[in-house]
């Protein structure tokens, strides 16, 4: 008869989602998914695009402000739907299912799996620097054109881990992602105060000063560097490539609204977690980039034989985080920041991994999506789901391509958030009287700003990266055939 009494228990609680994420845990979601292993590398490609440290800090500020705006806006949706799938959701009640379902569509198959593959392989090959074992060049596999390394295998292993550690409830994902949040903030917190006290270079202080405003964009072609001098409409243009690395950067941070079913008190907490986190990381951004200036010239020569000539733009393997590290503590800087790196890209997965397969469950409660998705285990999450993320993660890792398919959708990230942006003003006309206990900053204003900002990104994508920016439109465009085959299995 107990043993009755506890299935049934446990049939019923898992019927329902555990409210289990207060302002904190919510808050460390958003931070964590945010911050990778993106601001210690990117910063190198900006350098090259830009050319000087006035653009280089606005690039950073100009992402920041329009991140804030745009997590300023989504916490009126939030408060308005606080339902479980968060951007799915409100693009749905906005536009229709099918705007919901495209969206949802990009979002499995290369924006959640493929930033999920690209952090795991940045977890590898940071790991390699302490083992080198797990290093991608250790082939353990050949099959034709298919490669398998250890390093690709070690990345599937931290998704697989992760996983399990989520499907195991929401209760135990929140203590993993404090627990790496907190640690990484602080490891970041002293590589900023390193590289603004004992990191200081009076050479790059020179360099860095009389360059303030010599923009220029360089580009290695065929092993040929060209350097291209900025000014009138070109600095426009170079300043809105610039964005996509800093934008991607510091994407991820409307997470936290496709975990809502587990939010405590979401019309409030999911706003106030959005303002508090977006605005942590910009701050981090901002001072991590003000120590890679004090540190290194923003200009370099990519033969130069120490990490102060090399400079920003040709720091090895772009790993300028690395490069200030060494300017005080010389050869041992690659462990030290592959252990750090560790714990930020291990932290952000745990991030991505818990909040993508509520969307995959939103969209198989609207028969989008595979029937089983929509179920919860005995333990109150989408285990289904999750683990249909955790499998097509795994064969981005394997296919190499996650890093170009990334490339292929900033342009539909952006015209995605756009969207759902101007969908507050949408709904606002739709829906008058819907309860909203949290209203956007600054409307109409400010979400005018991120949307004319955002489609000003994607205008400028499609005439300067052109082959990435239609790929990245034609992964859209192809979830149309689709939704129409599962709505008629649904019928």
């Amino acid at each position: 008869m107990n043993k009755q009494l506890k299935q049934v228990t446990a049939l019923a609680n898992a019927q329902y989602f555990r409210r289990e994420l207060g302002v904190v845990s919510s808050t460390m979601i958003v931070v964590g998914s945010m911050i990778g292993s993106g601001i210690f590398i990117v910063s190198a490609d900006i350098a090259r695009t830009v050319g000087s440290p006035t653009l280089l800090m606005a690039v950073w500020l100009a992402t920041g402000i329009l991140t804030l705006i745009a997590a300023l806006s989504y916490g009126e949706l939030a408060s308005m739907m606080p339902a479980v799938g968060g951007q799915y959701v409100y693009l749905r009640e906005a536009y229709g299912s099918l705007i919901g379902f495209l969206y949802g569509w990009t979002f499995f198959l290369v924006i959640q799996t493929g930033t999920i593959a690209a952090v795991a392989v940045a977890f590898a090959k940071f790991t390699a620097e302490l083992l080198p074992v797990f290093g991608m060049s250790n082939v353990l596999l050949s099959l034709g054109a298919v490669k398998i390394s250890a390093g690709q295998l070690l990345a599937i292993a931290s998704i697989a881990v992760l996983t399990l550690l989520n499907a195991y409830g929401v209760k135990e994902g929140k203590i993993v992602q404090d627990i790496f949040t907190i640690a990484k903030v602080l490891g970041i917190a002293g590589l900023i105060f390193l590289g603004l006290t004992l990191g200081i270079n009076d050479d790059a202080l020179v360099s860095n000063l009389s360059n303030m405003w010599n923009h220029s964009w360089t580009r290695i072609e065929q092993g040929t560097i060209q350097v291209q001098p900025l000014s009138g409409v070109w600095i426009v243009a170079a300043f809105g490539v610039a964005m996509v690395g800093a934008i991607f950067s510091s994407d991820a941070w409307n997470t936290i609204t496709f975990a809502a079913g587990e939010v405590i008190n979401p019309k409030r907490t999911i706003p106030l977690s959005l303002f508090l986190g977006t605005s942590l990381v910009t701050a981090i951004y901002l001072l991590c980039n003000l120590a890679y200036l004090v540190t290194l010239p923003v200009v370099g020569n990519p033969n130069g034989g120490t990490v102060i000539e090399r400079g920003m733009q040709f720091a090895l393997e772009d790993r300028i985080g690395t490069a200030v590290v060494s300017v005080v503590w010389g050869e041992n800087a690659a462990m030290i920041m592959a252990v750090l790196v560790m714990i930020s890209t291990f932290g952000c997965n745990n991030g991505l991994i818990l909040s993508g397969a509520r969307v995959l469950y939103a969209m198989s409660n609207d028969g989008l999506f595979f029937k089983r998705a929509g179920r919860l285990n005995k333990r109150g999450v989408p285990g289904y789901a999750l683990a249909i993320q955790a499998a097509w993660s795994s064969v981005l890792c394997l296919s190499g391509s996650y890093s170009d398919l990334l490339d292929y959708v900033v342009f539909a990230i952006l015209l995605f958030y756009a969207l759902t942006i101007a969908g507050i003003i949408v709904l606002r006309i739709k829906r008058p009287n819907a309860e909203r206990s949290y209203k956007a900053f600054g409307y109409p204003f400010l979400p005018a700003v991120y949307i004319c900002a955002a489609l000003a990104i994607c205008v400028n994508l499609l005439i300067f990266k052109p082959v990435f920016t239609y790929l990245g439109l034609c992964i859209v465009v192809s979830g149309i055939p689709v939704y129409w085959i599962w709505k008629r299995q649904a019928r």
